[in-house]
């Protein structure tokens, strides 16, 4: 009989599994990105691999980063998920395993003389027991079980680390807006300044007969054109710090400031990688593919429904009236049962079970795919813009050039009767405004960087 116990209890304990096994779904990835050119030998290095404080190499802004991984409520609350996880797999986990309890109870009793017939008696009882239950995991039902319940503790620890990658680059867009701010409050008071000492000087010479008074008017125009832009940049400052206060985790407060938008170091490449490495690098999509695990092991869960549940029961124990004599080896007491229940009607409930798991796994599936086909999609349209905003900002620092020289000019003209005020008026504003336009096309581009990073999976790494 011992020969054949062991390989019973073997095959008790390894049983079968049911279900399908998971197998990664062939994706049909592109060879290249679109708008990252058509090298003859992609390069395997990803822009996407570099660690968030190289890329990021303000201390400021490496310090604000540091603090919202620490105290941003989203980043505490997908934390909290993952022992969640980690817990509900413990529990999962443990159905796999006997459950044994100890029990043990002792009573003394004393009853009175009731008549002749029913003597007074004393009585003594006492038990000791160990009892044991085991549901035998023989189709894979409860293995299943907790092959979906780690695997959504993957699809949380990745979701926690997609969290991160967005709070990395929600600080960095937030920071840059912040300096393209603080740029152009800058250059709003200097043009301001600017002006107000050019009204002051047309003002003399309309008091002089050289300048007239539309000149004046005209002079006020710009100094009120300056002046009215600061309030509406002054009230975006204020906003935007509160902004990058909520993402620390912190109550609105200023902000402090590290090096300026044009001090920013700009990586000299961003080589995009292979588009077949994003589906290991980004966390969003190791997280839809986890969730994809946890279905399919799932439909193990439920298919295990149809066999019979096997159960194994026993109680071991001492039990005696005399509680003198409870250790007694003749006192012992045992039971062993087993058990087998097998489904025979469920009005369908099973079959419908069965079909929920099959579309559950379809759906995590679909999004899955969906997820890797708006990876490709952004790292598309990240590489596109930041190639454009390059060239932009290329085009807006000629043009500001340009519109610095051309207002530099007509005011030496006009000095000198070669020009009408107009004309000083008019290079003015373009100036004025070309200087705007060339700080959102230096924030542009930052963007455009942030953007591709947190595209190609980069930010979450430590």
């Amino acid at each position: 009989m011992r020969k054949f116990g062991v390989p019973l209890i073997a095959l008790i304990l390894a049983g079968c599994t049911v279900g399908p096994n998971y197998k990664r779904p062939t994706i049909n990835a592109p060879t290249a990105y679109r708008g990252a050119g058509s090298p003859s030998l992609p390069s395997t290095e990803s822009f996407g691999n570099e660690k968030w404080w190289q890329l990021f190499q303000d201390p400021v802004l490496q310090q604000l980063i540091h603090t919202a991984l620490q105290q941003n409520y989203d980043v505490q609350i997908a934390a909290s998920r993952i022992l969640q996880a980690q817990a509900q797999l413990g529990i999962t986990r443990a159905d796999q395993f006997p459950m044994v309890n100890a029990g043990a109870n002792a009573f003394t009793e004393r009853n009175p003389k009731i008549s002749s017939a029913f003597p007074a008696y004393e009585a003594n009882a006492g038990e000791i027991n160990f009892s044991a239950i085991w549901n035998l995991d023989f189709w894979g039902k409860y293995r299943r079980q907790t092959e979906a319940a780690r695997a959504t503790l993957l699809a949380t620890e990745w979701g926690r680390q997609a969290v991160v990658s967005s709070v990395v680059s929600s600080v960095a867009t937030a920071y840059f807006q912040l300096r393209e701010l603080d740029s152009a409050l800058e250059i709003s008071k200097a043009t301001l300044a600017s002006r107000q000492d050019a009204l002051k000087l047309t003002s003399v010479l309309a008091k002089n007969g050289s300048a007239s008074m539309l000149d004046v008017s005209e002079s006020e125009q710009l100094v009120y054109t300056a002046s009215e832009t600061i309030p509406t940049i002054e009230r975006q400052v204020a906003q935007q710090e509160d902004l990058l206060s909520t993402l620390l985790g912190q109550n609105p407060g200023p902000i402090a400031r590290g090096l300026s938008i044009t001090q920013q170091a700009a990586p000299p490449s961003v080589p995009p990688g292979l588009p077949s490495e994003l589906l290991e690098r980004r966390p969003d999509i190791r997280e839809a593919e986890e969730n994809l695990v946890a279905a399919n092991a799932q439909i193990g869960v439920a298919k295990a429904e149809f066999f019979p549940n096997i159960s194994l029961t026993g109680t071991v124990g001492l039990e005696s009236y005399a509680l003198n004599r409870l250790l007694d080896a003749s006192s012992g007491l045992w039971n062993a049962a087993a058990s087998a229940t097998q489904p025979v009607f469920e009005a369908g409930g099973l079959r419908a079970g069965l079909r929920l798991t099959e579309a559950q796994k379809q759906q995590m599936l679909l999004t899955y795919k969906q997820a890797i086909v708006e990876a490709f999609q952004q790292v598309s349209d990240a590489l596109v813009a930041y190639q454009k905003d390059q060239e932009y900002l290329n085009q807006q620092t000629l043009l500001t050039s340009s519109a610095e020289e051309a207002d530099r000019l007509s005011k030496v003209l006009y000095q000198h009767g070669g020009a009408s005020y107009l004309q000083v008026l008019t290079s003015e504003t373009n100036y004025f405004g070309a200087e705007l336009n060339l700080a959102q096309a230096q924030l542009d581009e930052r963007l455009a960087l942030v953007q591709l990073y947190n595209a190609l999976g980069g930010g979450w790494q430590q």
